[in-house]
Parts: structure tokens; C-alpha cells; sequence
């Protein structure tokens, strides 16, 4: 784990949306830690360097309150849906060796045959993943196929240790040649006649 994927977590006693203002006005973010048994803790974390993490998808934390350390997934944020700050932070607890439940995103990389698209039609799939070895994204490589080609997410290579939750029928690339306009139909129809 990188040291910019740590945090330091001040604990809060007081709570309501007065509080979580005031916190966010000196540039701190509401959050709570919970998990495996333990009863919530209540913090507040540093808003510039918790949004940097949030920019990662899945990213694993390390968080220090009061010098014991918590080991979290980022499990909700709710943000303004205006102005887009985050009002709150919603962190689980993970150990070691423990796999979790993951949306991964798909990054399709490649070109298709000449002439052909490649429509993306998942742009996330849920795994279960070490919660250490969380994969940041699956690549699925179109180089090359043509018309008609579909890839499935069973035929997805995953990241060693990973395995697929969602259905292994699930469409995630359709390979695909556009169709032309009408007036391009009725010219070939034409040119086929004569």
C-alpha cells in the first residue's frame, strides 16, 4: 500500500449537520469506520488528500485513530449533488486474507476490424477479490474482431486470485458495423438491379 493511501483520523464526539458543516468549512470530512463486530467509530479525515484517494476506484485505506490502525474499503460516499464536495464518508473494516465484493471498471483497449465498432455494454463487473489485491480495473482487448463478435464476461480474463459474481452470459462488447442511412440502402438496392 502506498503512503498516500493513508489517512489520519481525528475521533468526534458531537454530531448533526451543524457539526458536519462547520467540519467541512475547515476542511474536514465526516466519516465513520464499521465492521467485522467492532462498533462504529465516528471520525473526521483531511478532505484534499481523502478526495485524491476517492478518484481510485476501490482503493484500500489505511486509517491511524488514536494510533490503532484500521484497514477499510470506502463502502459510500454521499456528496452535494450540486456543488459535488463529499458531506460524508462511510468506511468497512477489512482483514488481511479476506475477500470482498467489488465493481470493478472495464477499460476496452484495441481496435476492432476496419469499418466495425466496439460497443461497450458493461462498463463495470462485480468480482470477489482479495481485499489487499483489489484489481483497479479488467481490460478487454478488441483488437482485430470483427463484425458480430461478442464478448462475454465469462470470456473475460480476470486478475489472478479474482472471480466473476456477475453472470457469466452478461453481454460486456458487441462488436458491431454500422448501419448505413437510408439513402446509402436505396443506392445499393439500385446498383444491385441493374
Amino acid at each position: 500500500m502506498s503512503d498516500s493511501n493513508q489517512l489520519v483520523g481525528t475521533p468526534r464526539d458531537t454530531f448533526g449537520k451543524g457539526v458536519a458543516r462547520k467540519l467541512r468549512a475547515i476542511g474536514q470530512t465526516p466519516a465513520v469506520v464499521y465492521g467485522h463486530g467492532t462498533d462504529p467509530v465516528h471520525i473526521s479525515l483531511e478532505t484534499h488528500p481523502l478526495s485524491l484517494i476517492l478518484r481510485q476506484a476501490n482503493a484500500l485505506i489505511e486509517v491511524d485513530v488514536d494510533g490503532k490502525k484500521h484497514l477499510v474499503l470506502v463502502k459510500d460516499v454521499q456528496k452535494d449533488p450540486v456543488r459535488q464536495i463529499i458531506e460524508h464518508v462511510d468506511l468497512i473494516v477489512v482483514k488481511k486474507g479476506e475477500t470482498v465484493e467489488v465493481e470493478v471498471p472495464v477499460h476496452v483497449v484495441g481496435e476492432p476490424f476496419s469499418g466495425t465498432n466496439a460497443l461497450q455494454e458493461l462498463n463495470t463487473l462485480r468480482l470477489s477479490a482479495l481485499a489487499t489485491s483489489i484489481p483497479e480495473s479488467v481490460e478487454v482487448n478488441v483488437e482485430g474482431l470483427e463484425d458480430g463478435t461478442q464478448i462475454l464476461a465469462g470470456a473475460v480474463e480476470l486478475p489472478k486470485g479474482a472471480s466473476l459474481l456477475d453472470p457469466a452470459d452478461a453481454l460486456v462488447v458487441n462488436v458491431v458495423a454500422p448501419r448505413g442511412n437510408a439513402a446509402d440502402d436505396e443506392a445499393d438496392a439500385e446498383e444491385a438491379a441493374e
